[in-house]
């Protein structure tokens, strides 16, 4: 219900609001209940302000935008792969590389469509007219048509007051202070599954990569043995869902690409986020370590669907094997395990997970109602709920709420109630998307109620 309410209500950002929600994460919880939340935070340096060399004449931009920047430096003229989120962002990283070259930019090359990679390419194009590359999905691909049912702002935060927010997972922010875009479109593309090019004097291989995105290329610079990959690779667990509402990202294909960028052998990997991993050892265990957590989780859903379990079945033993679980490319900052496996469900199997009773269930609001009188009425279900708050039963609180805000969705103290079990849950989380998305839910729950 909260997901209409956040469409229909101007956000209040004031204190007030921000020391409610921090008084209801608060409370006399144990440090280690927080375990999540503080590993989140340590994983913040990851997006220090850096720009560091990861070969001769190739360096990556780090913590300055959304997504990194990488230049490359060649004969006369450099290339830029992807160009952070806006003009700001392009800006700053832009005077960084200067320091570095002062050579005219030949070419920009897009890894992928997601605007935080492409928002700043007129900074970096200036005057001149370079070359933009990217592969022919990038303009023919399908419209991300879930954006229209849900928030997507709200997976990362972008309305939190600033006291809420730790970071998105993969960035520092997304979206939480909107710039100038600067985006180009591709001058040139390319359908094959491969292009060799030489630029400014540097050879590049432009590979077809699906994963995060069905159109994400890899570029690979074999006199240097370097490899950019975009979007495939980052020091977190993929979301191979994105809960903002979006098709299940191709992950046969994000598997095999790994296992195509394995075999290069490089020796500096420069992802689109996070830091980049150097030594030739190091890269070959960080993307092998993600092939595998990504082929396990898919394997095991798989391997449960065909014994007949059910979506809420099978999150409660998928998991990544020990010998991953604690592998640091593999934390859950970003993605999860469970929604990968009920997005893998859903993609295999489709919505109906074989259960009769949910061929034709009742709407929320009647099964609601029905569930409320079975309890004992409407305050029987409130006092549950606020019981379950106390006991830090944090999801039951935020069910029981719902069966009333299902039949009445002004209702105070069932709003108050879910704000302050989604609150809970969200200081809880380690990962960035869950945080944001639950402590974003709770503010709208409480935007506009008369003071307690």
């Amino acid at each position: 219900m909260e997901t209409g309410l956040a469409r229909s209500v101007h956000c209040n950002r004031g204190a007030a609001l921000t020391l409610l929600l921090l008084a209801m994460a608060g409370g006399v919880a144990r440090a280690q209940e927080f375990g999540g939340r503080e590993k989140l935070r340590a994983h913040s340096a990851e997006f220090r302000r850096e720009v560091i060399e990861v070969a001769d004449g190739v360096w990556v931009a780090v913590g300055f935008s959304d997504s990194n920047s990488i230049l490359i430096a060649g004969d006369g003229g450099s290339i830029v792969i992807d160009t952070t989120s806006d003009v700001e962002d392009a800006t700053r990283v832009r005077a960084e590389f200067v320091k570095l070259t002062s050579a005219p930019v030949r070419a920009i090359i897009y890894t992928h469509s997601h605007p935080d990679h492409t928002g700043g390419a007129s900074v970096f194009a200036g005057d001149g007219k370079p070359e933009i590359i990217a592969h022919r999905l990038f303009v023919d691909r399908v419209p991300d048509v879930g954006r229209a049912g849900r928030d997507g702002g709200d997976q990362f935060g972008s309305t939190l007051p600033d006291a809420l927010f730790i970071n998105a997972g993969t960035g520092l922010e997304f979206g939480r202070h909107p710039a100038t875009n600067g985006y180009l479109p591709p001058t040139r593309t390319f359908s094959e599954e491969r292009l060799e090019l030489t630029i400014a004097g540097v050879r590049l291989h432009l590979i077809h990569t699906p994963g995060e995105t069905r159109e994400n290329i890899a570029v690979w610079l074999p006199d240097k043995r370097v490899l950019l990959p975009g979007d495939d690779f980052y020091k977190a667990f993929p979301t191979l869902y994105a809960i903002r509402g979006a098709r299940l990202r191709p992950i046969d294909q994000w598997v095999t690409s790994l296992g195509a960028m394995i075999e290069l052998g490089a020796d500096s990997l420069a992802p689109g986020h996070t830091r980049p991993v150097l030594g030739r050892d190091s890269v070959r265990a960080a993307l092998t370590a993600y092939r595998d957590g990504v082929k396990s989780v898919v394997d095991q859903t798989l391997e449960g669907m065909r014994k007949g379990e059910r979506p809420d079945e099978l999150v409660q033993h998928v998991a990544l094997p020990s010998a991953l679980a604690e592998n640091p490319f593999l934390q859950e900052f970003y993605g999860t395990v469970a929604w990968s496996v009920r997005a893998i469900y859903s993609d295999y199997a489709g919505w109906f997970d074989g259960n009769p009773a949910n061929l034709f269930p009742l709407a929320e609001s009647e099964r609601a109602t029905r569930i409320i009188d079975l309890a004992g009425g409407r305050e029987a279900v409130l006092a549950k709920s606020r019981q379950a708050l106390a006991g830090k039963d944090f999801q039951w609180a935020a069910e029981l709420a719902d069966y009333v805000l299902a039949v009445d969705s002004a209702q105070v103290e069932a709003r108050r109630l879910k704000a302050a079990a989604l609150s809970e849950l969200g200081e809880r989380q380690i990962s960035a998307i869950a945080r944001n998305y639950y402590l974003s839910a709770a503010q709208y729950l409480l935007t506009g109620l008369p003071p307690q």
